[in-house]
């Protein structure tokens, strides 16, 4: 398969790396001295995006009225999905979106949903969040928290909403500590603390294979399909 990488900072190199090994080519290279417009779509067969989230939608958006599917891996961009997902469907476009592309992550983000239900049942536990990364990340909270605080308020009936931990967090949010720590690939801890005790799931990233390993994954399953996808249609 041929692949296009749409940004080539550190995960980008990690993800040509891992889809080397598994056999696949590399046609195109999207980067500030190799801007999106000059690239020869016809030799690419999926494009994957690790960029910025003021850019994502923009090369999405080329991706499709160039028939090239996209897996993008930017995150805080989803507030204009809908306008996406419509020019998918206009175009008889492909596009797979994640917050997190790691298997790992996605376990955690089953056990999550899992542990919110089962704590929803008891109202003496409030929960909490806290999330670490690179000093290079740029939106905060990440947008593995995002998701997995929507999930929290999806399954728990007490919850509505999350707020950064600075905020003045009401009753019914989720607190999010946001911190930012260099050569730190991704650590997200939930918790649930009451008078008497703690419970507290977490996931640690060693480094970024996952994250790669993840993405060329989506792109395999992404290749010669139609419509939107998430990594949940991947590890199903």
């Amino acid at each position: 398969m041929n692949i296009g990488l749409i940004g080539y900072g550190k995960m980008g190199k990690a993800i040509e790396e891992i889809a080397l090994t598994r056999g696949h080519h590399i046609t195109a290279i999207v980067n500030r001295s190799n801007p999106i417009q000059k690239v020869d779509w016809s030799t690419v067969d999926v494009a994957i995006e690790f960029t910025q989230p003021d850019l994502a939608v923009q090369h999405m958006e080329i991706c499709m009225k160039n028939h090239t599917p996209i897996v993008v891996g930017t995150t805080a961009w989803q507030k204009d999905l809908p306008k996406v997902n419509q020019l998918v469907s206009d175009l008889g476009g492909s596009l797979l979106h994640a917050s997190n592309f790691s298997v790992g992550v996605n376990i955690f983000f089953e056990i999550n949903r899992k542990l919110a239900e089962i704590m929803n049942k008891h109202s003496e536990y409030k929960v909490s969040m806290e999330e670490i990364h690179h000093v290079q990340k740029l939106d905060a909270p990440s947008g593995t928290a995002v998701s997995l605080a929507t999930d929290i308020i999806e399954s728990h009936q007490h919850y509505t909403e999350w707020q950064l931990a600075n905020e003045n967090i009401g009753d019914h949010s989720i607190s999010i500590n946001a911190l930012r720590e260099p050569n730190v690939p991704g650590t997200h801890e939930v918790r649930y603390d009451s008078e008497i005790d703690t419970i507290r799931i977490e996931h640690i990233a060693h480094n970024r294979t996952g994250f790669a390993l993840g993405a060329v994954l989506a792109a395999e399953f992404l290749f010669g399909k139609k419509g939107v996808f998430t990594m949940k249609d991947v590890l199903n």
